[in-house]
């Protein structure tokens, strides 16, 4: 639940009238996951860097002490929380096993002007709660309960596909690389009535495979809610009640539970969420799949959590996991690009200034979240903000860890010259781009085209640009310079973006953010310009006819002209206005439904209004062959003006054009499994 969820359909939403929980959070998608609304999030808080330079030749900054913490963070959160239009945030760090500092910032009900308190307060840490679902996998392993490596279905009651050959393991799961698209239908729901078992829940979703598992990565929620029912079937407890007796209680966290509701103890200490600080609360958000998401916790109880994994399984007198599965969890997995963040055992690199960081971030619609676990020093950070914000404000927690970074753990001054072959490599990577996480085979398949990513070749500095990813806080983009063969790094930030290319010979591009990647986009048909000419064609002619339609009955009667069509022609020209009525429909009902998709607000209980305007769609197809008809029955008769057919050819080639779009992009997929 990363911001990429909501991001896909967000960016979406905003080119029709959106993408990204989902679109994604839907163009993150600031682009935020990364997210996952993680994934830009992500990003920018990624280190480009070599994986590790030894801590010892860092630079020596700022002493880590509360006093010197409490004059940094008042200084910069403050603001942030101004600037934004953040209701309120909390923050903990953590050193040597003890919290160092801890303080909330603003309010957690801005109306009644009541405190954060970083002790009680509980926050929506999104996708952070993942990590409570890895270490439990990591639990069982211990036990010889799981495999990281064996099929996943022989722990299940359902079948995750083979649709390559080969099965899905937990270790793919945990690295995001279980293949199967993108899913958000129900992924949040707007009641508790609506919340299903997640053995339901989990077989009556399942998304198609789209890579071979263990291949390319692709962030999912669903993936981790399957490890998460893994743990629950293999132990015999409910996921709920394994996390009470496993984490909470031993690392006395008091204040954390994924239960929803919220258990009575704990509900007056939950914070309000806001689009805006300065706006009305929002209702308490529903996580179908909890285990990816659910999580409400105060910034002490993360502190307890942090303490325990830098500590390698440990905190006081409880060991939660043995030393050598916390480090097996933590260290660096195979397929990712030497000089890029790679992924671990669910946590990712995000390492920074010559040292190994890795970290988790998360979101909701309104809480946004990070957490860093600075393995060579033995510092945790955690920071979670309670509003969106606006839009324009930049991306606080990515600049609130550079900053923490630069400032206390700094790096010294490189300038890495650009390659000899800057220039021609910029222009052979340049071109459009999918997301890997991403819909590919259901309704929402379409958030791909809309959502296409460009890298652009700068002449003027044989640069290359991400056009909606790594952008600066004055919205301007971040410009990358070739410094390795087909590695390029930000000119004025740490971000580094790295090419290969895969079995097919498609570029693909590796972020900062390990958990999905940039694919070439190498199908013409599949490509952003081709799919907006298609669409802008048909939308076109379809709306100027019918606006032509009484127009031009208007100017007849007023010159007192009649329409010089025999019967025949007559009754083919209704069809055709009928069919674009039956078009316009459908746009004018896509729209409206797109925008209850990005906003997560139609699920399972939304189907028959999908199917309603599924059934439109088809009747626009029939249209189309319609309009056809016509066409070339207009070019038969020589009575019509030659004007006329041309309109009439130009009409048919944009229905059946409108038509192809819906069909190539599933949304006639009448499964709605999306």
């Amino acid at each position: 639940m990363t911001n990429w969820g909501s991001r896909f359909l967000r960016n979406a939403a905003l080119v029709l009238v959106g993408c990204g929980l989902v679109g994604a959070q839907l163009c993150a998608q600031e682009q935020k996951a990364a997210a996952p609304k993680s994934s830009s999030a992500a990003a920018k808080n990624a280190l480009a860097g070599a994986m590790s330079t030894p801590a010892a030749t860092a630079v020596h900054g700022q002493e880590l002490t509360a006093t010197d913490l409490s004059a940094f963070l008042d200084g910069l959160i403050p603001q942030q929380i101004e600037k934004a239009d953040i209701a309120g945030a909390v923050v903990a760090v953590v050193k040597d096993g003890k919290v160092l500092f801890e303080k909330g910032y603003g309010y957690s009900d801005a109306e009644k002007k009541t405190p954060v308190s970083p002790q009680d307060t509980l926050f929506r840490p999104g996708s952070i709660s993942k990590t409570f679902t890895w270490t439990a996998v990591m639990q069982q392993v211990e036990q010889g309960k799981l495999n990281l490596d064996a099929d996943v279905n022989q722990y299940l009651d359902f079948k995750v596909p083979q649709t390559f050959g080969k099965p899905t393991t937990l270790r793919d799961i945990m690295t995001h690389r279980s293949g199967l698209e993108e899913t958000i239908k129900d992924l949040f729901v707007g009641e508790e009535k609506e919340l299903t078992p997640i053995s339901k829940y989990l077989p009556s979703h399942l998304p198609k495979q789209i890579f071979a598992p263990g291949t390319i990565p692709a962030y999912s929620n669903y993936a981790t809610t399957v490890a998460a029912y893994a743990v629950q079937r293999v132990s015999g407890q409910d996921f709920n009640d394994y996390l009470d007796e496993h984490f909470f209680k031993p690392l006395n966290m008091t204040r954390a539970t994924f239960r929803q509701p919220l258990p009575e103890s704990l509900k007056p200490f939950m914070s309000n969420g806001y689009d805006l600080g300065s706006g009305k609360p929002k209702h308490f958000e529903w996580v179908e799949v909890a285990p990816a998401g659910s999580l409400s916790a105060s910034a002490e109880s993360m502190a307890h959590w942090m303490i325990m994994h830098l500590q390698n399984g440990r905190y006081g007198e409880a060991q939660i996991l043995k030393p050598e599965t916390a480090i097996q969890m933590h260290a660096r997995q195979d397929g990712w690009p030497a000089s890029m963040n790679a992924m671990c055992l669910g946590f990712y690199e995000q390492n920074l200034n010559g040292h190994r960081v890795i970290s988790h971030g998360g979101d909701t619609e309104l809480f946004h979240s990070d957490l860093f676990l600075i393995l060579d020093s033995n510092v945790g950070l955690f920071v979670s903000y309670n509003s969106a914000g606006r839009p324009d404000h930049g991306d606080a927690r990515g600049d609130l860890y550079i900053r923490f970074m630069d400032r206390y753990f700094p790096a010294p001054a490189a300038n890495e010259p650009a390659t000899a072959t800057a220039k021609e490599d910029a222009q052979s990577v340049a071109g459009p781009y999918k997301i890997s996480r991403r819909f590919e085979t259901n309704i929402l398949a379409v958030t791909t085209v809309l959502d296409e990513a460009k890298i652009v070749a700068d002449p003027k500095d044989n640069t290359i640009y991400l056009d909606g990813l790594f952008k600066k806080e004055n919205g301007q983009p971040r410009h990358f310079l070739e410094i390795a063969p087909m590695l390029f790094k930000s000119v004025d930030g740490p971000e580094k973006v790295a090419f290969v290319k895969d079995g097919n010979g498609r570029r693909v591009c590796y972020l900062d953010f390990p958990f999905m990647v940039l694919q070439e986009v190498d199908v013409a048909l599949d490509k952003q310009a081709f799919n907006y000419v298609v669409m802008g064609l048909g939308i076109g002619v379809v709306v100027l006819t019918i606006l032509f339609w009484p127009v031009s009955a208007i100017l007849r009667k007023h010159y007192k002209q009649s329409l010089m069509l025999d019967p025949a022609a007559r009754k083919w020209r209704r069809w055709a206005k009928i069919a674009c009525i039956i078009d316009l429909i459908y746009l004018l009902g896509f729209l409206w439904a797109f925008t209850l998709l990005q906003k997560l607000e139609l699920g399972s209980g939304g189907d028959f209004k999908l199917h309603l305007l599924q059934v439109i769609g088809v009747l626009g197809g029939v249209g189309g062959l319609l309009t056809i008809i016509c066409a070339m029955k207009s070019w038969t008769d020589s009575t019509q003006w030659v004007w006329y057919k041309v309109w009439n050819t130009l009409l048919a080639v944009g229905c059946v054009g409108f038509f192809w779009f819906l069909v190539h992009w599933h949304l006639l997929n009448f499964s709605l499994n999306y």
